[in-house]
């Protein structure tokens, strides 16, 4: 594990998750991945043992009850969830920190209840039109009287399924500018059982079974001032204060299973005979696990890196960037090399090394694909030269 700055408080809270992830996660795995699906039951055992732990909602700070963990601190506690299956990890409970933007009576609506383990949300701005490019959606909200009245649909919504309430970004009006129109974007808070307000199933994914991805429709769906979150027309200033380390959190579970994946590997290269000795001896075989290794370790400082720098209050969107873009793409040599050194036997659903290659795909994708982070890298550096 990589060891540079971290102290033993840090090393304590990476080998608790570890130890959790390995015990409560591993175990389940094979069930989750076979059927589709995480029981109930299950899935309220880990939310009751996380809870116990102390680490549910880890990433609220102490003032409303939780461990208070920094930025560095939690991606430590990522990294070690990245090693299990997203679909049973997910209920180890991270909640939408944007919840933090709460005021009023939402705070014991929603706010307190989510990081009490006592109801679940999900947060949802891509449409099947809508993607990286968040002003191109056309789920709008018009005023109707005192309300607001929502339609229109969003897709790929993680976690839609189990959530109580749901976090969504709608279009609420448009402004005209020297380049072209520009939307007004406001984030609502809305409730399972809304009318008007319906969650399904969506599209099967190769990557994370049992981690659904949901469809919401919303159809003329009325919605009271009181579930603004933050202000109206707001919604981008509520997701740069909120959601700008999101990507941190992709980038250490591409590390923490990457490490997962290695430790096939290596321990595959030193047991596996061919022409009379372990295969690791080849240096067909030694070299690649060499640079897996390598480029794990370089994915984990720069990730730990990019959140030490949110913690000093420096500017880290090119930091994250570079730390999401690449061990993103990490993840997927390490897992396609794995794969490698076992041979056959890699591709094999006997072996969890296919679920880990398929997995692997979506992280360069979600929360900003690989594109875009190279834009958001080459944009920072060629401002500072008036580019």
């Amino acid at each position: 594990m990589t060891t540079y700055g971290l102290t033993d408080e840090h090393r304590m809270i990476a080998e608790t998750v570890r130890s959790f992830v390995e015990n409560e996660i591993y175990p389940h795995e094979e069930l989750v991945e076979r059927s589709g699906e995480v029981p109930v039951e299950i899935a309220l055992e880990i939310k009751r043992k996380a809870l116990e732990l102390g680490f549910y909602a880890c990433n609220f700070p102490e003032s409303v009850g939780c461990a208070g963990l920094t930025h560095l601190e939690f991606a430590l506690v990522e990294r070690e969830l990245g090693r299990g299956a997203m679909a049973l990890t997910h209920f180890f409970g991270r909640p939408q920190n944007i919840l933090m933007a709460c005021e009023g009576e939402q705070v014991q609506r929603y706010l307190m209840p989510a990081v009490r383990g006592e109801k679940m949300d999900a947060l949802a701005m891509t449409e099947p039109g809508a993607g990286s490019d968040v002003r191109s959606m056309t789920c709008a909200a018009v005023r109707d009287g005192g309300d607001w009245v929502v339609n229109g649909t969003k897709h790929f919504i993680s976690g839609a399924e189990h959530a109580d309430f749901v976090i969504v970004f709608v279009a609420t009006g448009e402004d005209q500018t020297d380049k072209g129109p520009k939307k007004r974007i406001t984030a609502f808070l809305v409730d399972r059982g809304t009318p008007g307000f319906t969650v399904r199933d969506g599209y099967r994914s190769v990557s994370h079974r049992g981690y659904k991805n949901m469809i919401l429709e919303f159809d003329d769906c009325r919605l009271p001032d009181a579930q603004v979150l933050g202000a109206v027309d707001g919604g981008f200033e509520v997701m740069n204060t909120w959601l700008y380390a999101t990507r941190i959190t992709v980038a250490a579970m591409s590390v923490g299973r990457a490490r997962r994946v290695f430790d096939y590997a290596v321990r595959y290269a030193a047991e596996r005979e061919q022409f009379g000795q372990k295969i690791g001896k080849f240096q067909g075989v030694s070299f690649q696990l060499a640079d897996m290794i390598t480029e794990i370790d370089a994915a984990d400082l720069l990730t730990l890196a990019s959140a030490d720098r949110l913690d000093r209050a420096l500017p880290a969107n090119r930091e994250i960037a570079s730390a999401k873009l690449y061990a993103s793409e990490m993840l997927a040599r390490v897992t396609d090399a794995a794969i490698q050194v076992h041979g056959g036997m890699g591709l094999m659903a006997d072996y969890p090394l296919e679920r880990f290659w398929r997995d692997a795909r979506v992280e360069r994708i979600w929360d900003g694909t690989s594109e875009i982070q190279r834009h958001i890298i080459s944009r920072d550096l060629l401002r500072a030269l008036g580019a």
